[in-house]
């Protein structure tokens, strides 16, 4: 949302302007990411001098949650204290809205219990997301994770996406709280994954590791993140896997990743996950052409 907030000022007017251009049964919950030198901030290094306040009206005038990425794991008790991350939890802790029907709260997006600890102690107003960056990949662990009550979501490893004869016997609240990453393109024999998710903490934290950059050691991880190589592998969820698979089993969160990948692919993702396919060019030619957009 901070690195991509030129790109969804264009976006969020077309999708009120043009609802019949979406799916009617898709909705944005909510929109997820930090700013610049956050180091609370995991799972990617963003890079936004976007103005948190100008980021938060935009959202608030769409009536879309707000959900700060705070998935870094290895914070420390003297990290608490950091005066930006604080900040801006007070400027979104308050921010929630009443827009008709429902009220609009912010979440968190949170790895570090420490950092749980804390935030719910000092802002109560948001509610909070278990991260994907604690690689939880056995099934019993993840419902433990879905059972615990300081969590409203639960975003589960991608590896867990296809357990679909576990997933079924899941409770409706449990269901309720799953977020499925939908996008993912890591090889899914990665065994490295939480290593690299840390190897990110570290960079947030300005704490380096040796000389070199962590490099991904897992078949095809120097290649970058490729939208058809995602759609290939076996824990991708299609829009049609949406429709008539999950949805049918009574779960309706789906997480689409894309911070660092910039905005053309973002513009992707939401032609293909969100976009009827007889307007998709028009979707596309609309934000291709708004002058004010850099799309490469």
């Amino acid at each position: 949302m901070f690195e991509f907030y030129e790109f969804y000022k264009v976006f969020l007017a077309l999708y009120r302007e043009h609802r019949e251009y979406f799916y009617d049964w898709c909705e944005i919950a909510s929109i997820y990411g930090s700013p610049s030198d956050c180091i609370w901030a995991g799972g990617r290094v963003e890079i936004s001098d976007e103005e948190p306040e100008l980021v938060l009206k935009l959202l608030q005038d769409y009536g879309i949650s707000v959900r700060l990425t705070f998935s870094n794991s290895l914070l420390a008790e003297n990290h608490l204290s950091d005066r930006r991350c604080n900040k801006l939890c007070e400027m979104y802790a308050d921010s929630g809205k009443q827009t008709g029907v429902k009220d609009i709260s912010n979440g968190i997006i949170v790895h570090s219990e420490l950092l749980l600890d804390y935030l719910r102690n000092r802002y109560p107003q948001f509610y909070f997301v278990s991260s994907t960056t604690k690689v939880i990949t056995e099934f019993d662990k993840f419902v433990e994770e879905l059972n615990r009550e300081e969590f409203s979501y639960v975003v589960a490893d991608f590896r867990l996406n296809k357990a679909l004869d576990k997933l079924q016997n899941l409770t409706c609240r449990q269901k309720d709280k799953v977020e499925f990453l939908i996008n993912e393109c890591c090889y899914i024999g990665c065994r490295d994954r939480k290593e690299c998710y840390e190897e990110v903490s570290r960079k947030n934290l300005a704490i380096t590791k040796g000389d070199a950059d962590y490099r991904c050691s897992a078949p095809g991880g120097d290649e970058g993140y490729k939208f058809s190589k995602a759609m290939a592998g076996p824990a991708f969820i299609s829009i049609e896997d949406i429709q008539n698979v999950y949805m049918p089993m009574g779960f309706s969160n789906f997480k689409i990743e894309g911070r660092g990948l910039g905005s053309a692919m973002i513009l992707e993702f939401l032609l293909y996950y969100m976009t009827k396919p007889e307007y998709q060019l028009r979707v596309r030619e609309e934000m291709y052409l708004d002058s004010m957009l850099d799309l490469f």
